[in-house]
């Protein structure tokens, strides 16, 4: 449980569909998990594009806006959590334009890594921004580009990005998809009757009752029309660095994330922790709700007994928005209530997925303990997060990380714990099918691309 690591953004386009305003809204609802702090979505009826955008949850979005009213055939939608940058409606998503190929909608899911380079051109060029997103600097990117068509144009300006994206670009009339040549993030396509519809997870085309067909392709550009799906290759970079915490926090386990089922890696990571951190304890219980499938895999590859010792209060902010640390105490005692019939007299196993700061944990830990607990053992189901990220998480700067400049010893004592383990790295990634394939640079400092000293200075999509 990360109440200082943020989560992604998350999108979703349907091409020739009925409702579909209303089926993009309902893709929106199960990748809400991705973005809490706006939602929005664009829909074209082959004239004229049009969007609607709320601060806040899906459900805010559905309360501010009649979705029935915006008819169409096309649309894209995107939750939001910004990397850096201002929370404000203007750098919600999407974000629509007017320009020579006519009227665009992008939703972004990524963090280019090059943004304040290419922004700091173009204000010198006289651009006029009216938001901190680096989406919109792609968009100006397209504007300004000299091609013989928007779908060239795209083309340019993709091949002057760093960093992570996967982009959704509806025109009036063509959706164009397009997913960064390291793959950093999920990106599926699916059919939906006579519709295609991508989304960041498949947990949308489950909702929606679409049929998943495959992943948008490392460096792939896919064009969807009428006529159908046209694909092709603007970059390759000779590896994948798919992110691999998608699988320890971000992605939901029903998803299929990299051809993968987010639930089974889930499980084998808690599977190898407990082989790699053994403990001797009387109940494995965990964090929840992303630890519980690591957990039950450390239950079952431990022989110990799995419990359900934290309850979680789901109508409770996340811990991160407030300012103060007497603030988020109260309110991980709201969103956290232990049950002491399960935990009193008992040596506790509590598995979690990471540890960023240590501030929850050293709360929950205490709460165990008053709870009757008689030892605590913390087992992290991925390595020690060390280093920041550039390709759409929000970490903290290192200096922030426990794992930074404490060892492991050190971060059980400031927590109040008998121990502290944490999976390898290179246990972490054997858990997948290909372990050269991710990127593990929040772990080990091992970035895929140069990272620029003003990296991460504009907000994520």
């Amino acid at each position: 449980m990360l109440d200082e690591l943020h989560e992604e953004c998350g999108v979703i386009g349907i091409y020739n569909g009925e409702n579909v305003a209303r089926n993009v809204c309902m893709g929106l609802y199960a990748l809400q998990h991705r973005g809490q702090e706006s939602a929005g979505f664009a829909i074209s009826n082959g004239e004229k594009i049009r969007v609607r955008k709320s601060m806040g949850l899906v459900s805010t979005l559905l309360r501010e806006h009649n979705v029935d009213e915006l008819q169409g055939f096309a649309g894209v939608g995107h939750v939001r959590y910004s990397t850096t940058g201002s929370s404000t409606l203007a750098n919600a998503q999407p974000i629509l334009i007017s320009c020579k190929w006519g009227q665009l909608a992008i939703a972004h899911n990524g963090n280019l890594t090059n943004a304040a380079e290419l922004r700091a051109e173009m204000e010198e060029a006289g651009h006029i921004f009216q938001t901190t997103s680096d989406s919109e600097i792609f968009l100006h990117e397209i504007a300004r580009t000299q091609a013989p068509n928007l779908k060239e144009a795209i083309k340019k300006a993709i091949s002057k990005l760093t960093g992570c994206f996967c982009m959704l670009i509806l025109s009036k009339d063509t959706l164009y998809v397009a997913r960064d040549g390291f793959a950093f993030r999920p990106l599926s396509i699916a059919r939906l009757g006579n519709s295609w519809c991508v989304a960041s997870e498949t947990c949308a085309f489950d909702l929606l009752g679409a049929n998943y067909v495959r992943d948008i392709q490392p460096g792939e550009l896919l064009t969807i029309t009428k006529e159908g799906l046209q694909s092709e290759t603007f970059t390759q970079k000779g590896r994948l660095a798919h992110c691999i915490f998608e699988y320890i926090y971000f992605a939901r386990p029903d998803s299929k994330i990299f051809e993968q089922s987010c639930d089974k890696i889930r499980r084998k990571m808690g599977k190898q922790l407990a082989r790699e951190c053994p403990v001797d304890a009387d109940i494995v219980i965990p964090v929840p709700d992303s630890s519980t499938t690591a957990a039950l895999g450390f239950a079952r590859e431990s022989g110990i007994k799995f419990e359900i010792g934290l309850l979680r209060n789901h109508y409770v902010g996340r811990t991160f928005i407030d300012p103060t640390q007497n603030i988020r105490s109260q309110k991980v005692r709201l969103k956290f209530n232990p049950i002491e019939g399960v935990l009193k007299g008992r040596k506790v196993c509590v598995v979690d997925d990471s540890i960023v700061r240590g501030t929850t944990l050293k709360i929950l830990s205490k709460m165990l303990r008053d709870s009757g607990a008689l030892e605590v053992h913390i087992r992290i189901a991925s390595p020690p997060v060390a280093h920041a990220c550039y390709f759409g998480m929000d970490f903290p700067n290192a200096g922030e990380l426990a794992a930074s400049s404490m060892s492991p010893q050190e971060i059980a004592k400031m927590l109040g714990v008998e121990s502290l383990g944490y999976l390898s790295i290179a246990g972490m990634k054997e858990c997948t099918s290909a372990p050269s394939d991710y990127c593990a640079a929040c772990f080990d400092g091992i970035y895929p691309e140069y990272i620029g000293k003003e990296a991460g200075k504009f907000s994520c999509g």
